[in-house]
């Protein structure tokens, strides 16, 4: 109203119709003609707002999806069962190849997904195509095609500048309708992914709000997607993360023959090299360059390539400075980052100082599973074995995380320490002791076999009948071809043991597995 007036010379609401009624036919003409010429700008102006809202704007909330997930996750202790479905929810966006993209966590465990469109009441029907559970990313396929009819795929740009601004859209807790929040880019870097648990890869730290549901929603900037919302901090107000566009590429590339390979790594470890007499004795110039190899992993494509006491000063493209960071697009990040953005089978080229001169070395690079017991695993039920009652099953993070779970209730905490010990530090501490999948005893289903057994649950495994147990298939093996008339089993640094009436065992099996409504004897 205030805007009218100033253009009509200071015409007020207040004035009436009578008043101006009584105004002479030179101010009535007066007032007409800048009526006419203030109308047509109005018309010229909206014209040309119209044009550009049509021709420029983008409109990317049409391509974001709400997700709703039913999940239903395995009872690591008692691996034959599954806790009860519960719903998720979690938003997602159009790419390319008429496809969906998301967070892996979103989806992992999915017994159904149903994906809604912006303003759209209808759910259709999804599924997984491919899911990256150590890059915390999936793409999803829809059922019905015409889902995708009038829906856009949304472009990628580049890894954002720290201080630049950011939208983040999708579906958080909280209510129904697509939410946008704002913020800026704090920082950039190699950061923990909670989902696989053990991997750290790129991430960008933001202020602008991201909450339970947000993930796998887009971060947008200039109406271009840079990364995928995924993860907070419990705890820490105004702080979210999102994954950029260097993981989002390498993730769609490696997908593109219709495989996912993952993200590679060399097999070693580097320490920082920035103590001056150190440098000194491996007769490094003094120009802040280098780190120094501190662990080559037994069997990886490294051992026969580099020594320890190696000094790596290049990797790629990128020079290394004695803190183990490059400097990548303008931020100084982990060193780990040159050679995540190789795919894997792909050699990595490295200049390294050895003996006090330089070569070069090329190392190709691969997916490592051997620590996959240490991360969180998704997607693959549980192996175990049931024998007299005895439950074992492999020892994992996700077995850990359900037996502390049983502590916290007030059960006992006896091998807890041993375990912790096992699976994260005897692979670093004494490599050459370390079995290819340690065993525990999970639990003992109560039965008159196996009354008198002391240990109950979370021991581990040591020996059966005198076989070293490296695996799951040891423990079968030594078992089934046990001719003695008891089973003998042994545990770990308790040196404890505990024995079977090997025929009573055998003949307890069909009743113990009926009695505890379990499927089979072994799932592998």
């Amino acid at each position: 109203m205030h805007w009218y007036g100033s253009v009509l010379d200071g015409y007020s609401a207040r004035s009436s119709f009578g008043e101006m009624h009584r105004c002479s036919n030179v101010c009535l003409w007066a007032y007409a003609r800048r009526l006419v010429g203030f109308c047509k700008t109005l018309v010229t102006v909206g014209l040309v707002g119209w044009a550009v809202t049509s021709a420029g704007a983008a409109q990317p909330e049409r391509s974001v999806v709400q997700i709703v997930v039913f999940r239903q996750e395995p009872d690591w202790t008692l691996p034959w069962r599954f806790d009860a479905v519960r719903p998720a929810n979690g938003s997602g966006f159009v790419i390319k190849g008429r496809r969906l993209m998301t967070n892996a966590h979103v989806v992992s465990w999915a017994r159904q997904i149903l994906v809604r469109r912006f303003q759209d009441p209808r759910p259709y029907l999804a599924r997984v195509e491919f899911a990256g559970h150590d890059c915390d990313l999936a793409v999803l396929t829809v059922e019905e095609e015409r889902f995708f009819d009038g829906l856009e795929p949304l472009e990628f740009g580049e890894l954002p500048q720290v201080r630049s601004t950011v939208v983040t859209y999708g579906y958080p807790a909280g209510g129904e309708e697509i939410s946008y929040t704002r913020g800026v880019v704090s920082r950039i870097e190699l950061s923990a992914y909670t989902h696989p648990g053990n991997r750290q890869a790129l991430s960008v730290q933001t202020d602008a709000a991201i909450n339970p549901g947000n993930s796998g929603g887009p971060v947008i900037q200039d109406d271009r997607v840079v990364g995928v919302a995924f993860q907070g901090i419990p705890g820490l107000e105004n702080t979210g993360f999102f994954i950029p566009c260097p993981v989002i590429q390498h993730f769609l590339r490696d997908i593109a023959d219709g495989r996912y390979d993952g993200t590679p790594q060399m097999g070693i470890q580097l320490a920082p090299l920035q103590n001056p007499a150190y440098r000194a004795r491996l007769r490094l110039p003094d120009n802040d360059l280098g780190v120094r190899v501190d662990y080559i992993r037994p069997h990886s494509p490294a051992t026969n390539l580099l020594q320890r006491e190696d000094v790596i000063l290049q990797i790629g493209d990128y020079p290394v400075g004695s803190d183990n960071k490059i400097l990548f697009a303008g931020n100084r990040v982990s060193g780990k980052l040159a050679i995540q953005l190789v795919q894997c089978g792909e050699p990595v080229s490295l200049r390294v100082w050895r003996d006090g001169r330089e070569l070069s070395v090329a190392v190709p690079v691969r997916w490592f599973d051997e620590d996959r017991a240490g991360g969180n695993q998704y997607d693959v039920r549980p192996r175990y074995y049931v024998f007299g009652g005895l439950v074992f099953t492999p020892l994992s993070r996700d077995y850990l995380r359900s037996a502390f779970q049983g502590a916290a209730r007030g059960e006992s905490r006896d091998g807890d320490a041993e375990l912790t010990y096992e699976l994260f530090f005897r692979p670093q501490e004494d490599p050459g002791s370390v079995r290819k999948e340690p065993i525990v005893l999970s639990n003992v289903l109560a039965d008159s076999v196996n009354a008198n057994w002391s240990l109950r649950s979370r021991a581990l495994v040591d020996r059966v009948n005198g076989m070293r147990i490296e695996c799951l298939e040891d423990v079968i093996r030594a078992f089934e071809t046990n001719t003695n008339a008891f089973d003998l089993v042994e545990f770990g640094r308790s040196q404890m043991f505990e024995c079977l009436d090997h025929a009573a065992a055998v003949q307890a099996q069909a009743r113990i597995l009926k009695n505890y409504n379990i499927p089979r004897d072994r799932q592998l």
